[in-house]
């Protein structure tokens, strides 16, 4: 997950109450990253998971069918903490004993890949399922054409409606299209209610609308990086999410976490919000009465058929080059990816799984299968390893606030576009 919601952290952090914490073994110190055979004829193997991406016994379940199945191998699962990973990752990538496989944010392959340390998978893709996986999921591990980050698991945003409010409204059923959603948030905008509490600077929601449209937040034109916000298909997303976003009271010049709009919901008179599932688990700690009272649909698209476009949060897993056993950690990576684990991870989870086939076992869970649908429409924020730096500099959540309170759409995206750019080319 990583950087990306933190950045990606935090669209699992989002998903508050989809994960259970804990450990399966001891966080490993800096300067023990690896692994090596204890003897002839065994292997022990290295992996490297991200602290709350999954509870014990799902792991320990893993370890001891992995174990079980492969005579001779022991698998030390290391969990690891998200503050400071990025520089653990790259220290380890860089030195002469790596863990074997590594779970990493989904957008932070392109900035390891760069290092030159991870192995090339492009040749297990088909053996992998690949033509299955999530696009949003499987792009970012994919750099100039070649499979850097095999797709692990993944989160998304959907919408969370307030039932009771809904049935007031005389509303029966979540809307399907993006005009069927304008129609419904504006009849529920009345009488004191908030159609939808979206704040101005929700970008990643914005994203989905961009590429709904055809658009794209910035793209690669021969080696260079130019920003995409001033483009008629961005200017129709910015569009859209002016006039939805005008049909609440969410504050135009800060994002979802101020304040935390599970608390705003909370109160009982906001009818939608866009969040991943995880967020209801926080509306009712705030509120216990809403328990029983949330329900939940994929942002709708344009066209019936087809869900809105939505961020892809999430995780991949990689083999350092500087791992000392690269066929046995593929094998690894191949039961992590594969069906059984997918599906046992899924439902006991509730992630999305990394293949669209497999969205089916999340079907009994109203929130799950809400995210699993979108995420068929899934996507990832530019393929560049300094795309981190244009979120940490909130170029986007200004553009999206100065056009919120007047500004020029045309003129601002022009300005964000340049920002964009001057960031993205900068070489390191």
């Amino acid at each position: 997950m990583g950087y990306r919601l933190r950045a990606t952290a935090a669209a699992l952090t989002l998903a508050a109450g989809l994960t259970a914490c804990g450990s399966a073994e001891p966080t490993p110190t800096a300067d023990s990253p690896g692994s090596a055979g204890t003897g002839k004829g065994t292997t022990d193997l290295t992996v490297w998971v991200m602290r709350d991406s999954f509870s014990d016994a799902l792991l320990d379940r893993f370890r001891a069918d992995y174990q079980a199945a492969h005579p001779g191998v022991t698998l030390d699962i290391q969990i690891q903490e998200w503050d400071g990973i990025g520089q653990k990752v790259t220290s380890a990538l860089a030195s002469n004993d790596a863990p074997d496989v590594i779970e990493v944010g989904n957008t932070q392959v392109a900035e390891y890949a760069a290092s030159g340390g991870v192995k090339d998978l492009t040749d297990k893709v088909a053996e992998l399922g690949g033509a299955d996986w999530l696009p949003g999921l499987a792009g970012p591990g994919k750099i100039d054409g070649r499979q850097y980050g095999i797709p692990w698991y993944a989160a998304n945003r959907v919408v969370i409606y307030n039932t009771d409010l809904f049935a007031k409204a005389g509303v029966t059923a979540p809307p399907r299209t993006r005009d069927e959603w304008l129609e419904i948030t504006a009849k529920l905008n009345r009488g004191g209610n908030q159609g939808i509490y979206l704040p101005g600077q929700n970008w990643y929601t914005l994203a989905g609308f961009i590429w709904d449209e055809g658009g794209d937040l910035a793209v690669n034109q021969g080696g260079s990086w130019k920003g995409t916000f001033g483009t008629p298909q961005a200017l129709a997303g910015m569009e859209f999410y002016r006039t939805l976003q005008a049909l609440g009271k969410g504050p135009k010049d800060s994002d979802e976490a101020r304040p935390p709009q599970a608390d705003v919901f909370a109160k009982g008179d906001v009818a939608q919000l866009i969040s991943a599932p995880g967020g209801a688990v926080a509306i009712e700690k705030a509120n216990p009465d809403l328990k029983g009272k949330l329900g939940f649909f994929p942002i709708p698209g344009k066209t019936a058929d087809r869900p809105g476009a939505v961020f892809t949060g999430g995780s991949d897993l990689i083999i350092p080059e500087a791992s000392k056993n690269h066929e046995a950690a593929y094998e690894v990576v191949k039961a992590l990816a594969g069906e059984k684990f997918q599906t046992d991870m899924a439902k006991e989870m509730s992630y999305v799984p990394n293949r669209i086939s497999l969205a089916g076992v999340l079907k009994d869970d109203e929130a799950t299968a809400a995210m699993a649908a979108g995420a068929a429409n899934g996507h990832a924020t530019p393929n560049s390893p300094n795309w981190a730096a244009v979120e940490a500099k909130n170029v986007i959540k200004e553009y999206m606030t100065r056009v919120l309170t007047g500004g020029d759409a045309a003129a601002e995206a022009a300005a964000v576009d340049r920002s964009i750019a001057e960031i993205l080319n900068t070489r390191s």
